[in-house]
């Protein structure tokens, strides 16, 4: 077989359909787009989520509740999760990022008093619970804020 001899596959290739080229080309007149209505006309048809006139369903549904775009997003460890690090470890965002206790911090972490702490830690983040506190207190660390 010789490159000159390759063909595509049978049906694979099909000639663009020109539009708006007379009616020889077997789309004149209306151009293959039919009688009137919105597909009909230049420019993007319809916007997104139209329904043909019916309600459309973010319309339809029941609102409820509010969300506060101004609410602080804390990234959340409880102090069980603390026992990950070595003892006299200073354990920040930057370092619970790399242990993968989290993800995203988001505006910042909150340490939760959930589970035990059993290694004096002094533990940076933006907020703590008020057991968390007292735990890692307890065990020896210390809380900053």
């Amino acid at each position: 077989m010789k490159i000159h001899e390759l063909s595509p596959a049978e049906g694979s290739n099909k000639d663009v359909k020109r539009i708006g080229r007379g009616h020889g080309s077997g789309n004149g007149k209306t151009a293959g787009k039919g009688h009137k209505g919105a597909k009909a006309r230049s420019g993007p048809n319809k916007r997104a989520g139209f329904e043909g006139g019916q309600m459309p369903l973010q319309r339809r549904i029941p609102k409820r509740g509010f969300n506060n775009i101004f609410a602080t997003r804390y990234a959340i460890v409880n102090v069980s999760d603390l026992n990950a690090f070595d003892d006299e470890a200073v354990v920040d965002t930057q370092a619970l990022k790399s242990k993968g206790l989290v993800k995203k911090e988001y505006d910042g972490v909150k340490i939760l008093g959930n589970g035990e702490l059993t290694k004096k830690l002094t533990v940076k983040a933006a907020a703590f619970s008020a057991g968390a506190k007292s735990k890692i207190e307890a065990a020896g660390g210390k809380a900053e804020v």
